[in-house]
């Protein structure tokens, strides 16, 4: 039950569909972190380009895009190696998508525990504990 949150400037004259953003991202999160994506939740920001700064230009000046990309799982769900291939995963895609990525794009894989974390009203920790009740979420 990852909740992803991407904050994006594209390079001038690249186009992307916010929901292609959420779609790409749900499925990384899905195929290479096994999360179920009927319960990964994406919030897409657009920031534009002027107002994105990396050593004091902005984007528009450096002629790239930018990222930032945050996904909130459950502690201890997956190995560093996974974290490893998501990472690079959704660097690659976004390059895909945004256009050529400043090397200042970040993708942060924020491992919050099971007893702090929750999911239909439950923690995951009581989850874990008592999975009968509503439809179980990674």
């Amino acid at each position: 039950m990852p909740f992803i949150h991407i904050q994006f400037a594209a390079a001038r004259g690249k186009s992307v569909n916010d929901e292609t953003l959420a779609q790409t991202l749900t499925q990384l999160a899905g195929s290479v972190l096994r999360k179920k994506p009927e319960v990964t939740a994406v919030r897409v920001e657009r920031v534009a380009p002027e107002a994105w700064f990396i050593g004091g230009r902005t984007l528009a000046q450096h002629g790239q895009a930018s990222a930032q990309v945050q996904i909130q799982i459950t502690a201890g769900t997956n190995s560093a190696d996974e974290k490893e291939r998501f990472i690079a995963a959704v660097f690659d895609e976004l390059t895909a998508l945004l256009g050529q990525l400043h090397p200042a794009s970040y993708v942060v894989v924020d491992e919050i525990a099971a007893d702090s974390w929750g999911y239909g009203g439950r923690t995951q920790a009581a989850r874990a504990a008592r999975p009968h009740a509503t439809a179980e979420a990674r």
